[in-house]
């Protein structure tokens, strides 16, 4: 039986290249979702073997996608796409709880072994990357993102898509008071003095931004 594999990225071409390159390589591609929260839902609804997700999206990025599927699918396989080598960006996708990272330039040619070795139980990252991480010692150090809460990430996720207090109150179910309550932890948490440095130390840190 064929694996069955779900195709994530806000770029319709890139979609149907990686379809077409998994039906060659005999890999069923039976959905596709173009963000975040849409590959939530159809990773809960269709239970695919793997999700083949880019790193970068709108309403809600690979990494918080990766770690919502972990809970709320998880048998689901999640192989991340990404145009980001930094150890920062690997370790922040890998402990959200994705088993594969492919950079996008190498994706013809390693996403089908990628999404295999997954499936098997293993884990695939691109060899330059894998060379690097262990030259640096196997993985990098607690990125600081992780000692904030889900709530906490989730709206920081927000902010970051650059969505106002009044839409990430309408999103998350909470006042806009709360909200701004959240932002104003976020910052000391994490050591800025506004919204604009929480956004630029959040996507330094792997927190990666629509487009």
């Amino acid at each position: 039986m064929n694996l069955k594999v779900l195709l994530v990225d806000d770029h319709a071409v890139m979609r149907e290249g990686l379809a077409a390159l998994l039906s060659r390589a005999g890999i069923d591609v039976i959905g596709t979702a173009g963000n975040g929260r849409e590959a939530v839902r159809l990773a809960r609804e269709l239970v695919p073997d793997a999700v083949v997700m880019d790193i970068s999206m709108p309403d809600l990025n690979g990494i918080e996608a990766a770690r919502q599927i972990r809970v709320r699918a998880p048998s689901v396989r999640v192989v991340m796409l990404s145009m980001h080598a930094n150890r920062e960006h690997v370790h922040q996708a890998l402990a959200a709880g994705a088993e594969g990272y492919v950079l996008k330039e190498a994706a013809a040619t390693e996403v089908a072994t990628a999404v295999r070795t997954v499936a098997a139980g293993r884990r695939y990252l691109s060899p330059s990357i894998e060379a690097a991480m262990l030259e640096a010692g196997g993985s990098a150090a607690r990125g600081p993102l992780e000692s904030l809460s889900t709530r906490e990430r989730q709206v920081l996720q927000l902010v970051v898509e650059g969505e106002s207090s009044a839409e990430i109150a309408r999103t998350v179910h909470l006042s806009p008071k709360t909200v701004e309550t959240y932002r104003s932890r976020l910052m000391k948490k994490l050591g800025v003095a506004n919204v604009t440095a929480l956004v630029k130390f959040a996507v330094q840190h792997g927190l990666t931004p629509p487009g």
